[in-house]
């Protein structure tokens, strides 16, 4: 069975002007690719590879009834933030969206204890990641106008270690080019109220992936990605987040993670691909025999936006997961009608 090897923490992705690779079991103390020296071939200033970078912080929270995403992206040309709430009862959904040219806020460089607004007159997104604290807060409110009801979140990720065992990685697309990822797997509470209903989420039954990604991504960059969230027949919580990217060595360094009971189960490289097409059942397998899953998608949340040079498309899909899962050690997961999301992005910027 495939292993990969969890390293010692350590304060930083980067040693001495240049990137390492590999996995870690904590937090980094901060991450700051601009330490990297001479990512590219030429010297450019400081403003342009800052400029380089793209950034953003993920959320998806489910219990089993409710789905909610929230994305806070900055690819320095634009941010976008994006929440999506799905009542999987009746099939109703809420979508808000917004795209804010500059680069305008940045993304943490450390977790420990951090926050990030984003607002105007009519919204307002707060991330506050306090590892230190063992939790990570979002806060939401969106005024009702003609094309959105009111709406309002106070969520908080239960992150203590005893529960919680996140994984990071720093994977090379390049030499002196990487990505870094960082992802947990964790018990969710919090309140949202919606055209004045309210939705509560009791730990014991909601969880939440949170991911927080920086890189040197390529100008067309693409990538896949899959997660769910549940419990299984021995009421276990678990969990995984997968993604097929175009970083190098990723059967040796990848970003995909199985989470069962909080404990940590790195994953192999995998493929992701849809025979009849995105709306069609995707096919997810790796050579190791640890994945074996079918994602048949129901509903959708398509966005894309061009501008000159650039553009950017996000195709989130959600439905359910069937198949299989396995740990290093054997013990295989059965997957039974799991929800959860795949999502196809797409980047020219």
């Amino acid at each position: 069975m495939y292993t990969r090897e969890i390293q010692a923490p350590q304060g930083s992705p980067i040693e001495n002007g240049t990137p390492v690779q590999g996995t870690w079991s904590r937090a980094f103390d901060e991450v700051d690719l601009l330490e990297i020296r001479r990512p590219y071939s030429w010297p450019l200033p400081r403003w342009l590879r800052d400029c380089r970078i793209k950034e953003w912080e993920y959320f998806a929270i489910q219990d089993e009834r409710f789905f909610m995403e929230a994305l806070l992206g900055n690819v320095k040309l634009y941010r976008i933030v994006q929440i999506f709430l799905y009542d999987r009862e009746n099939g109703e959904k809420f979508v808000f969206r917004k795209l804010m040219p500059g680069s305008g806020w940045r993304l943490p460089r450390s977790l420990a204890n951090a926050s990030v607004d984003s607002r105007s007159s009519r919204f307002f997104v707060r991330v506050h990641t306090w590892l230190n604290a063992d939790t990570i807060k979002l806060d939401i409110h969106i005024a009702a106008t003609s094309r959105y009801p009111a709406f309002t979140a106070h969520l908080a990720y239960g992150m203590a270690r005893s529960n919680v065992t996140p994984v990071a990685v720093s994977l090379n697309f390049t030499e002196r080019r990487n990505m870094y990822a960082f992802k947990a797997l964790a018990p969710v509470r919090g309140d949202i109220t919606l055209e004045g209903r309210h939705i509560s989420f009791d730990p014991k039954r909601c969880s939440g992936i949170f991911c927080d990604y920086k890189g040197f991504y390529p100008y067309r960059m693409e990538g896949v990605f899959c997660g769910a969230m549940g419990f299984d027949g021995e009421g276990r919580r678990y969990g995984f987040h997968i993604a097929e990217n175009q970083t190098r060595e990723a059967r040796k360094n990848n970003e995909n993670a199985l989470w069962l009971n909080g404990r940590l189960i790195p994953l192999p490289q995998v493929w992701i691909t849809m025979p009849g097409g995105a709306e069609s059942d995707w096919i997810i397998q790796d050579v190791e025999g640890m994945v074996d899953l079918v994602f048949s998608p129901s509903v959708q949340n398509k966005w894309g936006a061009s501008l000159l040079l650039t553009s950017a498309g996000l195709d989130t899909h959600l439905g359910q997961f069937n198949g299989m899962l396995a740990s290093a050690d054997g013990e295989q997961i059965q997957v039974c009608g799991l929800w959860g999301m795949g999502e196809r992005l797409k980047l020219r910027v």
